[in-house]
Order: structure tokens, then C-alpha cells, then sequence
């Protein structure tokens, strides 16, 4: 069988995405720190972008004024600003804007939008001073002090043998971020025998250092268990504390019915009156059972809106913040340099560092008017929520304000996510406005946000000694006409980390 080589015309069609189009999706999915970022990577590689900054440290170190300012009228700008104004008494929001960009660059960037759209552009924020920065330099950029921190500088403090400084290690060792120990001290006995063979560790030993370091901040740390833990927190009141006795008996004797909310069981057994019980269940509400919380605690998530709305003259204002970004432009002392005709390699490499240059201001353009957009929209749907709050909150899905702004439900879903907004409420991720929504008894619609804001405020308002069941939730909504299921009821509350009502229980 003999091959026979042959050519074949076809034609066909294939969606391909380009560079610049994969960038500016990119863009558009980042956070406000991760684009602060990419900004910055962006001006230390291209020469070609620049901050007007920039231009003013340059102006200070030379004498030519004029040359720069004609340099700085040619350059290609993005503000970080944009506004749009919403207007309740309109049928849809007025948008009111400037732009500033420049007449070569690309307008085809196909990125599930008209990049030729209005673009709205907001001075830069004001220069500070640099004192006024960084004053509190070292407070905000110390890393955070831990458990084992904390308890090591007292050790160092606490005058013991080497014999006690070993096993207040070991003890240390076995705490955990609660403040608890983990291991029983006849384990951690053990493992120091192997190390004390010829001098044998007694048990007493490591006993009388756990009393020691239970007297270290914060109270309650190097406990065994919860019941261990309170006690020590009420051995270090002062002797005159109101209820101390009773409450050492109560924690001493009876903490398993504390912890089952069996008040009637506790009253007969202990023998104090309610208004007595009171008293001392007020008492140990005020201990920690966590003390090591107190002291390891995790970095702080720091969230920089992209968005801010307010209201002004009866109209809810929306625009972009202008600090999430420094304004950049293209360099034109650089561009100017580029000749048409010559082919040589560093002006084809100014040549396409100014082509980035372009295509990067042109995403980041894009990004901020599609953030605009969208969160316009947003305001728009839920201006119930941002008038009267959470139960007002209206039922919204990525396809209702894809719709709306005339794109594709992934690109709502990357605008919103990671992107915050202020309002005076404040500060949701974009997302916190979408929710699924629950038929009424009256045929319409009410948001799931909505329905955790009611059963947030019906469990607020219940009687303590008898608290709201699920079913009674339930039924209590459905006399609103809200049709949801016990089950459902369980789940929003679960979701808002709210106890079930038989932990709920109290005597007061």
C-alpha cells in the first residue's frame, strides 16, 4: 500500500485571546492590593510608563521647565476616578463624565465591553507628607506577638533553677493557641526522665512549676481543662470579689449542669435563689475560656474599598476611590525618541515597550469602567438596603446585572470578586449584594440576606429563659408571608454562627 502525500485547502474559524486581551482579564479579576501590585511591576519594567511624580522630581533636577510641561500635555493619562451619580427620582442613573485619552491608542480591546465608552477620570488623591506616613511605621509593621511570645518574655522574667527552666519549657511546649495544655503531665515527665537519668525527675517537680506558670498573663493559661481553667481565673480575683465562693462552688461541683443550661437542677443542688444564681452566673460569663485568643491573634485582613457610595442632595453618589491606584502615563521623552523608519534593535524594543505601555493604560481604563458600571448597577438594585438595611435587601443574581450592563456573567463574577465597597452602612464585598431569593405568600420575592437579617432580629428579641425554636422561626415568618422551611431556618442561622436554641438558654 503505497502513501499518497496530498494538499488540502479548509476553512474555519477559531477564537483566539490575544495577549492584551488575556491582560486586561487579568486586571480585571485582581484585588486592589494585587493591582497596586502589578502597577508597580509594570512602571520598574516598562520605561515607557511613568507617575506624574515622576515628572516633578525630574522638572526639580533640571532647568528646562518648558520642555517638560510640552512632554507632560502629550502624555497618555488613567485617573483612578470616576463618578456616576444615581438619581432616585430618575428612571436610571446620570452619568456624568471627562476623559483624558489619548488619540493613539488602541480602541478594539475586545474584552466583553465597548472600550470607546465613556471613560470617567478623577483628580489624584492630594500628596502627604511623609513624616505623617510614617510615624507610626514601626507599630503597623511589627509582626504580631504570639502565645509562646508572650509567655517566653515572662519566663525570661521568672527567676527558677535550670532544673525548672527545662520543664517550664516542656510545659510550653504542650500549649496550644488556647492556652491550654495539651499533653498530661505524666507524658511530659516522662520525656524529661530520659533526660535526667542519673538525677531522677519527680512528678511533685514538674506539678509545683505548672503552679507557677499558672500565674502568668493571662490568667487562665497552662490549664488541663475548662473547669481548671475558670478556677484559676477566680483564685487570682481579689478576695472581696462579690459571689467568689459561690461561684467556685458552682464550677467546682456543678459545671456540667452550667454547661447543659439545666438552671432548675443547679438551684435545688446548690442552693442559692435565683436572683443569687444570677449574680454568680454573671460572674462567670465575665472569664475567658479561651485565654490564649486574648493574646494569638492572627495578622489583620486590611480592606481597601474599591468603591465608595454616598449620598448627596438625595441622589446616591458612586465613584471609584482614587487612592486604589497611582495615575501613570505614558513617558513622551522616551516615546518621542522612537523613529518611524529605523529597524535597529533598541527602537523596535522602545517601539513595543510603548505598545505595552499603551495596552496596559488601555486595561487599566477598562478595568475601572467596568467596576463602575457594575457597582452603579448594584446601588441601583439595592438602594432598600443601603436606605433601610439588611431585611430591605432586595433578591439579585449575576445574570440580573450581566443584563443590566450588557456583559457575560463571568465577567460580573470577576469584577465582584475581591473588590469592596464603601457605603455608609459599611464596607460589603460586591458579592455581599447577590442573593437567591424566597417566594412571599403575596407572589413576590424576598432575599435570602433579608431573611438572615429577620431571623438575626427575632432571636436579638427573644426571652432568654424560653429562646425561639427553628419551627417557631419558621412559623413566625410565614405569618409574614415568607414561606421557609424549619430547615432552612437552621441553615441561615448556622451560617451566622448563631447557637441552637437550646444553648441559647439563659437564667437572665
Amino acid at each position: 500500500m503505497v502513501m499518497k502525500a496530498s494538499l488540502q485547502l479548509k476553512l474555519g474559524q477559531s477564537l483566539t485571546m490575544t495577549p492584551q486581551l488575556q491582560q486586561a482579564i487579568r486586571l480585571l479579576q485582581l484585588s486592589t492590593l494585587d493591582l497596586q501590585q502589578e502597577i508597580q511591576q509594570a512602571l520598574e519594567s516598562n520605561p515607557m510608563l511613568e507617575t506624574p511624580e515622576d515628572d516633578d522630581q525630574t522638572e526639580a533636577a533640571t532647568d528646562n521647565d518648558e520642555r517638560e510641561a510640552n512632554a507632560t500635555e502629550s502624555a497618555a493619562e488613567v485617573a483612578p476616578e470616576s463618578t456616576s451619580d444615581w438619581d432616585e427620582s430618575e428612571n436610571g442613573p446620570d452619568w456624568s463624565s471627562e476623559t483624558d485619552i489619548p488619540d493613539n491608542l488602541p480602541d478594539d480591546l475586545p474584552v466583553d465591553t465597548a472600550w470607546d465608552d465613556v471613560y470617567q477620570s478623577a483628580p489624584a488623591p492630594a500628596a502627604r507628607n511623609d513624616d505623617e506616613n510614617d510615624h507610626d511605621f514601626e507599630t503597623r509593621n511589627s509582626p504580631t506577638e504570639t502565645l509562646q511570645d508572650h509567655l517566653e518574655w515572662q519566663l525570661n522574667l521568672t527567676p527558677l533553677s535550670e532544673r525548672d527552666q527545662a520543664i517550664a519549657h516542656a510545659l510550653m511546649d504542650a500549649v496550644d493557641e488556647r492556652g491550654y495544655l495539651t499533653s498530661p503531665l505524666e507524658d511530659i515527665h516522662a520525656g524529661l526522665l530520659d533526660e535526667n537519668e542519673e538525677d531522677p525527675l519527680e512528678l511533685d517537680e514538674v506539678q509545683a512549676v505548672v503552679r507557677r506558670l499558672q500565674h502568668f498573663d493571662p490568667p487562665g493559661v497552662f490549664a488541663r481543662d475548662l473547669q481548671e481553667c475558670l478556677l484559676i481565673q477566680l483564685n487570682q480575683l481579689p478576695p472581696e470579689t462579690p459571689w467568689l465562693a459561690q461561684a467556685r462552688l458552682v464550677i467546682t461541683h456543678y459545671i456540667n449542669l452550667l454547661g447543659n443550661r439545666d438552671y432548675a437542677q443547679l438551684l435545688r443542688r446548690s442552693r442559692l435563689k435565683e436572683d443569687q444564681l444570677r449574680e454568680v452566673l454573671a460572674l462567670i460569663t465575665g472569664l475567658n475560656p479561651r485565654p490564649g485568643d486574648v493574646i494569638d491573634r492572627a495578622e489583620p485582613d486590611y480592606v481597601i474599598p474599591d468603591v465608595i457610595v454616598r449620598k448627596h442632595n438625595g441622589r446616591w453618589r458612586v465613584e471609584l476611590n482614587p487612592e486604589i491606584a497611582p495615575r501613570i502615563r505614558v513617558n513622551a521623552s522616551y516615546a518621542s525618541l522612537i523613529r518611524r523608519a529605523d529597524s535597529s534593535a533598541d527602537n523596535t524594543y522602545m517601539r513595543d515597550q510603548l505598545q505595552e505601555a499603551k495596552w496596559f493604560i488601555k486595561s487599566l481604563q477598562s478595568r475601572n469602567e467596568t467596576l463602575l458600571k457594575v457597582a452603579t448597577r448594584i446601588v441601583e438594585h439595592q438602594q432598600g438596603f443601603l436606605d433601610h438595611g439588611e431585611e430591605a435587601m432586595k433578591p439579585l443574581i449575576l445574570s440580573d446585572i450581566a443584563q443590566a450592563v450588557e456583559m457575560h456573567e463571568s465577567t460580573i463574577s470577576r469584577v465582584t470578586t475581591q473588590k469592596y465597597m464603601h457605603t455608609p452602612r459599611g464596607i460589603f464585598e460586591l458579592k455581599y449584594f447577590f442573593s437567591s431569593h424566597v417566594s412571599t405568600d403575596e407572589g413576590g420575592e424576598c432575599s435570602s440576606t433579608a431573611i438572615r437579617a429577620m431571623i438575626k432580629k427575632l432571636i436579638a428579641a427573644e426571652t432568654p429563659k424560653k429562646p425561639l425554636s427553628d419551627s417557631k422561626i419558621a412559623a413566625m415568618l410565614g405569618e409574614q408571608g415568607i414561606k421557609v422551611a424549619r430547615r432552612t431556618v437552621a441553615k441561615y442561622r448556622e451560617a451566622m454562627h448563631i447557637p441552637p436554641s437550646n444553648e441559647r438558654k439563659r437564667l437572665v
